[in-house]
């Protein structure tokens, strides 16, 4: 047994150490740019940094990561907690496998691996590598986008992304012999594959910005077609280009037998309309079935000439509906799968369909046949995120995922003539699942609104307000923020973390009118409700305000940002990734304005500008005030949200910062947005982020080895 000197020594080493003073930060240079908004000034002291082609900005990235890693590397546990990341994540994991032609396909990590690799398997059982990304660059930094095959499976078409860019290139191959048969596309983005049988593919892109292809306004997106065996400057446009076709967001998909071509035109990320093209009558002309901005609706398959269509339209939880392909408008629409309380996320496969409903932001599944009837409701393995049954009509077999945040994704095999599953496949990994638990709570918003939060650590924490806490939130974009496993996740919880999820206003979890209320004038509602989480855990003596990191990514990085300049009082430290910080002109950069559906933009009205003004981030960083111990996290290759943004919030608060806490940006190099991030990367970011956060709650040791002490 240590003794009682032993336990206070330890205890005094690790949370009360006084925090080491903020290190010197690099020089950035004020450059003032004025520009009026209806009547109001508006100074931008860093706009230089927007401009990522010039030497300036290169130094000052090469400045801040000099400094930054020089404080990083001053943590005397960073390394442990890599080393625990590496070896936590060593562990084999798989995807769902899939047919296509002669072979069945799948995706695997051995462990360490940077990018997944393609496998296939013959009728014999006979195992090879069909693509290993990992060959791609040394450095695992071109990653595999997406792989699409032809009616037959004899050809396919995959996409690469390097370093991150959201900037595509299309490699053609044949499936047999694995060559490269035709010249590679570039100058891809924000698209898909679709094959029109075996004869060639749809896919979409933007003009080639003339400036920057990072930051540069991405305005008009196009949809072509590309024949096999014809160079891409052949490539025939489809759709856009006219200003009647103006739309920033284009795809596409075809019917499994050619015959039909669903086109969706969107100006912003929220809304849809969508066309239909009978590709055996190419003569004929594209045909309207949804003229409606304000509603989201896409083909989710068909038979014969019967299509089945989800929307939103009249309709905020969604639900299926059919058309004919002689009377495709809207106007006859006949519901299928009628709308429920519950958010519904439809698959189908194996000639059934699979209404998979959202409930407090986890799974319940049901079963409908191709009439429409409800064969029941499908069990799961427990309280979770449940998705898959995606197939062709004729699969005999089908396959699904289930994961929660502390349970690693398990596959099931599942037969929908029996209905019966099966484990397919679990991980192997050195984590005991048993020893944590998850309990979902409803707290009060600032508004009187109830918002669900699940709380996940291990079993038997002590509600002491002591406990090292991260907050996590998105609350945007329709997007539902539903329980899965995270190996980094993992790692924090086993130090004793907690790891809280609120879903917020914003997202998607309660339809479309829980989307609305935290948009554009009531995007406050967003940030309300993550304080409002903050408080409910410091009032539960969960954690306190000396021990709480607040973190997001994207939109979740203005919901951090904007959340520690309304209250810096609140946390201890805060974590904004690839941000969108600057709410004035989020909308200049790549295919920012199509984010006006959630955000509004200053240009719409003085309401509007004034409005973002007041909570902007980059505009209300206040000298003389603390700020929590920040570590901005970013990658100079993102061109979705454009590493200026971070910039410009790394310099705002470095220069009017009060107090010790130190004002970080790492900045990672050859990275975008997060997609295709090498595994290594991703290691030694999450030692990064883990690290700073529990070196700035005043641990000098890991929490973990203070518990095992005092258990011994």
């Amino acid at each position: 047994m240590k003794s009682i000197y032993t336990l206070l020594l330890m205890l005094l080493l690790s949370s009360c150490k006084t925090t080491p003073p903020a290190p010197e930060y690099p020089s950035t240079t004020k450059i003032p740019v004025s520009e009026t908004h209806f009547g109001t000034e508006v100074v931008d002291n860093y706009r230089w940094l927007e401009d990522d082609n010039s030497q300036e900005t290169a130094d000052w990235v090469g400045a801040q990561n000099e400094v930054t890693f020089e404080y990083l590397n001053r943590i005397p546990f960073r390394s442990q907690l890599k080393d625990r990341l590496e070896k936590l994540w060593n562990y084999e994991k798989l995807g769902s496998p899939f047919k296509e032609g002669d072979y069945t396909y799948f995706y695997k990590n051995d462990g360490l691996q940077n990018q997944y690799v393609v496998y296939r398997e013959d009728s014999d059982g006979n195992t090879e590598v069909f693509l290993d990304p990992n060959k791609f660059s040394m450095d695992g930094t071109i990653s595999l986008g997406g792989l699409s095959f032809a009616k037959d499976g004899n050809i396919a078409a995959y996409s690469i992304s390097e370093g991150g860019s959201d900037w595509r290139k299309v490699i053609v191959l044949d499936v047999p012999s694995k060559k490269i048969i035709e010249d590679t596309l570039v100058d891809v983005k924000f698209s898909g594959i679709s094959w029109k049988k075996n004869e060639g593919f749809f896919y979409s892109s933007y003009d080639k910005p003339k400036g920057s292809e990072l930051s540069e306004m991405t305005d008009q997106h196009k949809l072509y077609y590309h024949k096999l065996g014809t160079t891409q400057d052949q490539d025939e446009l489809i759709f856009g280009g006219t200003e009647t076709q103006k739309h920033r967001y284009v795809g596409c998909q075809v019917t499994d037998d050619g015959r039909y071509l669903f086109i969706s035109g969107a100006k912003s990320t929220s809304g849809n309309v969508l066309f239909v093209k009978d590709l055996e009558n190419p003569s004929r002309p594209l045909v309207l079935m949804d003229d409606d901005y304000g509603s989201d609706s896409y083909v989710l398959d068909t038979l014969d000439d019967l299509f089945f269509i989800v929307t939103n339209k009249n309709a905020p939880n969604q639900k299926v509906v059919t058309a004919t392909a002689t009377k495709p408008q809207e106007a006859y629409w006949k519901d299928f799968i009628p709308e429920t309380e519950n958010v519904l996320s439809p698959s189908s496969g194996g000639g059934y369909f699979f209404a998979s409903y959202m409930i407090d932001a986890t799974s319940k599944v049901f079963q409908f046949d191709m009439k429409g009837q409800n064969l029941g409701e499908i069990e799961l393995p427990g309280v979770g995120s449940a998705g898959g049954w995606n197939g062709d009509k004729d699969d005999d077999v089908l396959y699904y995922s289930f994961t929660n945040y502390h349970t690693p994704g398990v596959i099931y095999s599942y037969n929908p003539k029996e209905r019966v599953s099966s484990k397919y496949w679990s991980p192997a990994i050195d984590f005991d699942s048993d020893n944590y638990v998850s309990s979902q709570v409803f707290y009060t918003s600032k508004d009187g609104t109830k918002v669900p939060m699940i709380i996940t650590h291990k079993k038997g924490l002590d509600y002491n307000g002591r406990n090292p806490t991260i907050l996590y939130g998105y609350g945007g974009f329709n997007i539902s923020l539903t329980p899965s496993f995270s190996i980094q996740n993992a790692v924090w919880m086993e130090q004793g973390g907690v790891y809280a999820v609120p879903n917020l206003r914003g997202g998607g979890e309660y339809g479309k009118a829980w989307h609305n209320a935290g948009t554009q004038m009531k995007k406050q509602n967003v940030f309300d409700d993550f304080i409002a989480a903050a408080e409910y855990l410091i009032a539960n003596n969960i954690t306190s305000s000396d021990f709480l990191a607040i973190q997001g990514g994207s939109n979740g990085g203005l919901l951090v940002g904007a959340t520690m300049t309304q209250r810096p009082d609140l946390m201890k430290v805060a974590l904004p990734a690839v941000g969108v910080l600057d709410m004035l002109r989020y909308h200049t950069f790549t295919a920012g304005a199509g984010w006006a559906y959630d955000y509004g933009t200053a240009d719409d009205s003085e309401e509007m500008f004034d409005y973002l003004l007041g909570y902007s981030p980059v505009h209300n960083v206040l000298a003389g005030t603390s700020y929590p111990a920040t570590l901005i996290t970013t990658g100079d290759h993102d061109d979705r949200v454009v590493p200026a943004h971070s910039f410009k919030f790394a310099a705002e608060l470095q220069d009017k910062q009060s107090g010790e806490n130190p004002v970080m940006i790492r900045i990672e190099t050859n990275a975008g947005h997060g997609a295709g991030t090498p595994v290594s990367k991703r290691i030694e970011q999450a030692a990064d982020i883990f690290g700073f956060t529990l070196y700035n709650m005043g641990f000098e040791v890991l929490p973990e080895k203070i518990n095992n002490t005092l258990k011994d």
